[in-house]
């Protein structure tokens, strides 16, 4: 029996992802993406976490362009009219990287204002959705199902695209139910003696200074260790 060597093995296909920032802020009252923790961006910490676990990167937003130009980053708007939510994000993401990187059959999502999310989060997810073009993979942690975050197959950008043209819904988890919906678990993060969900996302001013304050006992956590 002949043995199969790393040779033989076909080149892993690229992941590209997509950061989701074309939300409307409407809690927060301002420009998410660019709100400070710790004297960063949102923006910055998605871009750091999962620039390394992507082959190709790209940020959804609306409105001006520029203003994440320090992040050397393509951004794509919302193709669909409406601000329909996260789906619109998802199929920009999609449609991007049919132009840009056509040899990836998977795009990650990320959501902007999570700036704990894993560094495993693209492996993980991959692992739940092997090969399956027609299987969604989403995180899930102990407060719940995370469907912004998850593996998407490209090739169901043309089904995204008229499933939202068709207004039939806006949530995420109604769209990947029409396929196999895989939820991968992650766990939680030790920081003070406290648990803190690594999903956890920031949409208003108090949300805000919760995660500056798990940021600073995550770094006294890591810094004991």
């Amino acid at each position: 029996m002949s043995e199969t060597t790393d040779h033989d093995r076909p080149a892993p296909r690229p992941i590209t992802g997509v950061i989701l920032a074309g939300g409307l802020s409407r809690r927060m009252g301002n420009d998410k993406p660019l709100v400070e923790i710790a004297g960063r961006p949102l923006l910055s910490y998605v871009v750091d976490g999962l620039r390394p676990q992507v082959d190709e990167l790209v940020i959804n937003a609306n409105g001006d362009a520029s203003r994440f130009s320090e992040f050397l980053l393509p951004v794509v708007p919302d193709g669909i009219d409406g601000n329909p939510g996260p789906l619109a994000g998802i199929l920009a993401g999609m449609r991007w990287s049919q132009v840009f990187c056509p040899q990836a059959r998977f795009m990650a999502s990320a959501a902007v204002d999570t700036p704990f999310f894993p560094g495993d989060l693209v492996t993980r997810l991959s692992e739940g959705c092997g090969h399956d073009e027609t299987t969604i993979a989403v995180a899930a942690s102990f407060n719940g199902v995370h469907p912004v975050f998850g593996l998407w197959p490209i090739a169901l950008a043309d089904d995204l695209e008229e499933w939202l043209k068709k207004a039939k819904s806006s949530k995420v988890l109604d769209f990947a139910d029409h396929y196999v919906r895989l939820n991968v678990p992650f766990d939680h993060l030790e920081a003070d003696g406290r648990q803190i969900d690594p999903f956890f996302n920031v949409n208003t001013p108090e949300d805000a200074a919760e995660a500056q304050a798990m940021l600073e006992a995550l770094n006294r956590t890591q810094a004991a260790e």
